[in-house]
């Protein structure tokens, strides 16, 4: 009789210490320790900091900021073949020290060519912020030279056109251009028929140069994404 009530008398301990033990398994290790539930705050991510541009990246942006120049009519051809020439030039120089250095460029050589991006830069900007625009205006001879220059901005955007090809083409419009203006000039403002048809005969060559250019083996090379 003893013996029995020693039994059910430790039956409702070990139940307690049963509950006990998987209260704890249940609970995670911050948990057991802190005695909170709230999970431990994340550290702040540091925001990793943007990467320069590449000099082949540097050199695309001049270009597409030269393309839409030429587009909405803010560069003349005139400024155009400039700025074309001084990028060519740029091309030509690091071509040079990249064949002297065994495809690569010393940091001296990078740090020279972005100064003379950063100076080109500022050029392209005052060039596509001064008085002068192209205004082709809305007679046939306007709409010619407007359709040429939206084919050259189209193929510096696209990489068909290199910086040298398209200073030659520019300086061939700027050269149609200034005679147009002087025939202008000399007839009230107008063009007489003959005219016309000479600027047109101009138009048709400078059109098949610009095809030529574009389907040539030439290209500018287009950047390539940093990984």
């Amino acid at each position: 009789m003893k013996f029995t009530w020693i039994k059910w008398s430790a039956l409702p301990v070990a139940v307690l210490l049963a509950g006990g033990v998987a209260m704890a398994q249940d609970q995670t290790p911050s948990q057991s320790q802190s005695g909170s539930s709230a999970p431990a705050a994340a550290p702040a991510a540091t925001p990793a900091p943007a990467a320069k541009p590449t000099v082949a990246q540097r050199k695309e942006n001049q270009q597409d900021r030269i393309a839409q120049g030429v587009k909405s009519g803010q560069l003349t051809a005139g400024e155009t073949s400039k700025l074309e020439t001084k990028e060519a030039a740029i091309n030509g120089e690091t071509k040079a020290d990249r064949a002297a250095n065994g495809g690569k460029l010393t940091s001296a050589e990078k740090t020279q060519i972005n100064g003379q991006q950063n100076q080109l830069s500022k050029q392209i900007y005052a060039d596509k912020h001064n008085a002068n625009t192209a205004n082709p205006g809305n007679s046939k001879v306007g709409q010619r030279q407007e359709n040429q220059q939206d084919r050259i901005a189209q193929g510096i955007k696209s990489g068909q056109l290199t910086a040298g090809e398209t200073a030659k083409l520019e300086n061939q419009q700027k050269g149609i251009n200034q005679q147009v203006k002087a025939d202008r000039a000399a007839n009230g403002g107008k063009l007489t028929t003959g005219e016309k048809q000479q600027v047109n005969k101009e138009q048709n060559a400078a059109s098949k140069n610009i095809y030529n250019k574009k389907h040539n083996a030439k290209t500018q090379p287009q950047a390539k994404p940093k990984q």
